[in-house]
């Protein structure tokens, strides 16, 4: 299978990947071009923004969660129907695990995929040096593919002379550059950049940006050189898929998923996982509405930024007592993050003030004034009973970012930093609860979402069977 691709990618954070991936998006879109987007890494973020350019849901690649075939695997079935891929890098191309790899880096994903790496560089305040810095990207790996370079932060007057240098220099095509357009910066916060509703006029700016776009870089030449991706072999793909027929619930399954703008971090390769197992998604918004939803079997509540609405929150009684009957009854839960944080007893909000919550786990979430447990983990299993039906589900890769903590983190997981000898016990594992810090990617250990189904299905089973007994 042909899918013409490109990534975009720099040497560190910062460097207006996603800005810059934006604009090239929209700017293929208002050519009547079908992009699909990607995001490396675990970023939820990124991805929004991607999402409101496209209209259509952007996609994580990340060869931490998966291995390298399955991870080709959801490339070409979430880029299958589009006209060109554009996948968006995550930190310096080559930084990877514990600051000291290259595995799981951008790098590693665009080896996995064989897409030609175009590298955003920085024009400001340099000349010649630009060529070390772009020649010692190419060479750093012999497979480093970074066939293209666009020029961020200069003038109009300089591109053709830093073109030209590259291009002799480096032997690379030079795509285009980016001048100073300081009023369409997207914003950061503490966990990255704002959310995309939250950035006045997005679309505006977008739009803005894509028309300069397509004066500033030759999107002929970057087509050009997507098409130049190398095929990937179908063959591979279905026995890739790490769904098995057994792990299927053998009828639809309801499953209510919070998703507001409290718990908005979520995968949508999860959701994908969840319905191929038969799940049938209702969403709802525990700010809003004023119970779970009505014969669902299941509910998930994932991460997002419940402590700015912690007031909110804590006043909607009706949401909090429905969640607790659910719980109460033996409905499964999955919570991570900020979905843990809201079932705690209290949590404080940005300014430190405690507002109690659900109750379900008995502690505080708590402000802390640093990043907490930060990056990739693995879990194994100590102890717990969520499991217990179905054995020990193995390794399961994970991802941590928070900047609050817990007087109740629980013991029931393990987690070690995969590069490096931290670790630390983590996570609440009952009959019918999994809950805690660490974002799961189901990709990663489909075992995972396959239990949390199956106890959904038999809480679906057992209720409709005390239904019918109390009608007669």
């Amino acid at each position: 299978m042909r899918i013409p691709r490109i990534l975009i990618c720099a040497g560190s954070s910062g460097s207006g990947k996603t800005l810059i991936t934006c604009g090239i998006l929209q700017a293929l879109i208002n050519r009547g071009i079908k992009p699909a987007s990607f995001k490396c890494g675990p970023d939820y973020i990124d991805p929004m923004f991607h999402t409101r350019v496209l209209g259509t849901k952007s996609r994580n690649l990340d060869t931490f969660f998966v291995k390298e075939d399955v991870l080709r695997y959801l490339f070409v079935k979430n880029a299958s129907d589009c006209d060109i891929a554009v996948m968006e890098g995550v930190m310096g191309y080559y930084d990877g695990l514990g600051g000291v790899s290259t595995d799981a880096s951008t790098y590693d994903v665009q080896r996995a995929t064989g897409t030609p790496a175009v590298l955003i560089v920085s024009g400001k305040g340099v000349s010649t040096s630009l060529a070390a810095t772009v020649k010692g990207f190419m060479e750093f790996r012999s497979d480093s593919n970074i066939k293209g370079v666009i020029i961020n932060h200069i003038k109009a007057g300089m591109y053709p002379v830093l073109k030209d240098l590259l291009e002799k220099e480096c032997h690379v095509q030079v795509l285009g550059y980016v001048p100073e357009v300081p009023e369409l910066v997207l914003e950061s916060r503490h966990l990255g950049l704002v959310m995309p509703h939250e950035i006045h006029n997005l679309r505006e700016k977008v739009m803005k940006l894509a028309d300069v776009f397509a004066e500033t870089i030759d999107l002929d030449r970057l087509i050009k050189l997507a098409e130049t991706a190398p095929e990937i072999d179908e063959a591979q793909l279905a026995a890739a898929d790490p769904v098995r027929p057994e792990m299927k619930c053998k009828k639809p399954v309801k499953i209510a998923v919070a998703h507001d703008e409290a718990f908005c971090f979520l995968y949508e390769d999860n959701l994908a996982l969840l319905k191929a197992l038969h799940a049938e998604i209702v969403e709802f918004s525990p700010i809003r509405d004023g119970k779970v939803p009505e014969e669902v079997n299941g509910l998930i509540l994932y991460g997002g930024y419940p402590e700015f609405f912690a007031k909110q929150l804590s006043e909607n009684r009706s949401m909090i007592e429905s969640i607790r009957k659910a719980y109460a009854s033996g409905m499964p839960i999955l919570a991570e993050c900020g979905g843990f944080m809201y079932l705690h007893e209290r949590m404080e909000d940005g300014q430190g003030t405690a507002y109690p919550q659900v109750g379900i786990v008995k502690g505080k979430a708590y402000k802390t004034d640093r990043l907490g447990r930060f990056g990739y983990v693995d879990l194994t299993e100590n102890s717990g009973k969520f499991f217990q039906e179905y054995g020990d589900p193995g390794r399961i890769p994970a991802h941590e970012f928070h900047y609050y903590d817990s007087t109740c983190c629980g013991t029931d997981f393990h987690a070690q930093k995969p590069a490096g000898k931290r670790n630390w016990d983590c996570m609440i594992s009952e009959e019918n609860l999994l809950a805690g810090f660490p974002h799961l990617y189901y990709y990663g250990n489909p075992a995972t979402a396959a239990a949390f189904m199956k106890k959904c299905e038999k809480y679906g089973e057992r209720t409709e069977c005390s239904s019918i007994m109390h009608r007669h």
